[in-house]
């Protein structure tokens, strides 16, 4: 009578393990995306290991969207980065104020703009996506025809778009995962030029949370 119960125990672990890799696997696939953006820079030492962690993230995952800011405030401890930019420094520091933290740092890494972690712990960046990949359906998407995205669904008054521009790995040496070279504001929600066609997106953002609501990348 052990050795059946055991049997049955052992089976029915078999099932259920079966059942949450199958699980497991569907949300990989078919889960909501999810912008991921690390802030670094050439001269911060411990974002090599940040840049790896979001290599490998970026190429296991086909639900991440991987977007690299170079800030500019460690310039001063070695040569100037050359990607570094302004903006990635205002964002940053944006970022700090909507999720409540006492100060920027690197490797940060943010996600869909209401999560962050180091991005060294890979651990806790896979958590991340995960838990944001699982959610539900926002109240908003981006639509695109004929070079106009458009936003449906629910928006308020504080969301804008952008188009972030980005050089992909045939461009570039560095090891980064899609350095940021421009983001530049859109005038409405409704059938907004882009000019989006390759190595960019377009975000929908929260400029009071700090959320990105949605993004639209061509292809």
């Amino acid at each position: 009578m052990q050795r059946v119960f055991l049997l049955t125990v052992i089976v029915a672990f078999a099932f259920a393990f079966a059942a949450y890799a199958d699980e497991r696997d569907a949300v990989q696939q078919t889960g909501q995306p999810v912008l991921v953006e690390l802030f670094a820079n050439q001269n911060c030492p411990a974002c090599p290991k940040a840049h790896k962690t979001m290599r490998e993230v970026s190429a296991e995952r086909d639900d991440v969207l991987v977007l690299t800011w170079v800030v500019d405030y460690w310039d001063y401890l070695g040569d100037d980065d050359p990607m570094a930019m302004r903006e990635a420094n205002e964002r940053q520091n944006a970022y700090a104020d909507w999720l409540s933290l006492r100060a920027p740092y690197t490797p940060q890494s943010i996600y869909n703009g209401v999560k962050e972690c180091p991005g060294p712990r890979r651990r806790q960046v896979v958590k991340n996506i995960e838990s944001l990949s699982r959610t539900a359906s926002r109240d908003a998407s981006l639509t695109e025809t004929d070079g106009l995205v458009s936003v449906i669904g629910d928006v308020g008054d504080t969301e804008m778009l952008y188009t972030v521009r980005y050089m992909n790995a045939e461009k570039h040496d560095t090891g980064v995962v899609n350095p940021v070279v421009s983001i530049t504001p859109l005038q409405g929600l409704q059938s907004v030029a882009h000019g989006c066609e390759e190595d960019c997106a377009v975000l929908l953002q929260s400029m009071q949370t700090g959320e990105v609501v949605a993004f639209w990348q061509p292809g």
